[in-house]
C-alpha cells in the first residue's frame, strides 16, 4: 500500500477546498491575525487558480449568522465559481461539495477552512477516510482560541491528515522554478523570499 505522505501533490491531481471563510466567522479568530489569516486564504487561491487547480468553495448561513465570504478572498475566485452553502457542519457531508470534487476524478485534496478543527478538519478527516490524501494549510486556516488550535492539529494528526501551509502546498504543486508560470506563483505567494524567487526566475528566463 502507498504511504500517502509519500505521493506527490501535483497541479493535476490536486482540487482545492475552501471551507467557510466567512466575515461571521473571521471576527471570532484568535489564534492569529485576521489580516494574515485573509492573506494567507487569498494569496493559497490566487496561486492555485493561476496553476490551474480547482477550487471548490463553501459557507454556512452565508445569509444568516455567518455572512458572505471575506471580500479578500471573493475578489480573488472566479466571479462565476459558485460558493456552495451548506447547512451540514462537516461540508463532506453536503452533497453538492462532495459532488464536485468527486466530479473531478481528483484524489489529492488541499484543505483550508475557519475553524480549523471543525471546518476544516472534518472534511480532510472524512475524505481521508474514503481513500483521498487529505492536506491541511494550517496557515490558511483560523480559530478561536489555542486550545481549539492545539487540540484540532492533535485530531488532524492522529487520522493520518497531512499538515502544510499555504506556500509549501503552492510550492509543491508548481513542482519546477523552471516552469512559465513560477515567477507568477511566487508574486501570488507575496512573501519578501518568494518575490525576490519570483524575480530571479524571470530574469533568469530573459
Amino acid at each position: 500500500m502507498t504511504n500517502p505522505f509519500h505521493e506527490p501533490l501535483t497541479a493535476d491531481n490536486a482540487v482545492l477546498l475552501l471551507v467557510d471563510h466567512q466575515i461571521g466567522l473571521f471576527t471570532g479568530v484568535r489564534d492569529m491575525g485576521v489580516g494574515e489569516l485573509k492573506h494567507n486564504v487569498s494569496a493559497l487561491a490566487r496561486a492555485a487558480l493561476r496553476l490551474g487547480v480547482p477550487v471548490v468553495a463553501t459557507t454556512t448561513a452565508a445569509d444568516g449568522m455567518w455572512g458572505p465570504l471575506v471580500p479578500e478572498l471573493r475578489a480573488v475566485l472566479p466571479k462565476d465559481l459558485e460558493v456552495i452553502d451548506r447547512s451540514t457542519v462537516n461540508a463532506w457531508h453536503d452533497d453538492r461539495v462532495r459532488g464536485a470534487i468527486e466530479g473531478l476524478g481528483r484524489r489529492q485534496l488541499v484543505v483550508a477552512g475557519t475553524s480549523l478543527e471543525v471546518c476544516a478538519a472534518s472534511p480532510a478527516i472524512s475524505a481521508t477516510a474514503e481513500g483521498y490524501t487529505a492536506r491541511v494549510a494550517v496557515d490558511a486556516c483560523g480559530t478561536f482560541s489555542a486550545t481549539k488550535r492545539e487540540t484540532g492539529l492533535l485530531r488532524l494528526q492522529q487520522a493520518g491528515v497531512i499538515l502544510t501551509d499555504y506556500a509549501s502546498v503552492a510550492v509543491e504543486m508548481l513542482a519546477d522554478n523552471a516552469h512559465p508560470l513560477a515567477p507568477g506563483v511566487y508574486e501570488d505567494l507575496d512573501m519578501p523570499f518568494g518575490t525576490l524567487v519570483g524575480q530571479f526566475v524571470a530574469a533568469r528566463a530573459r
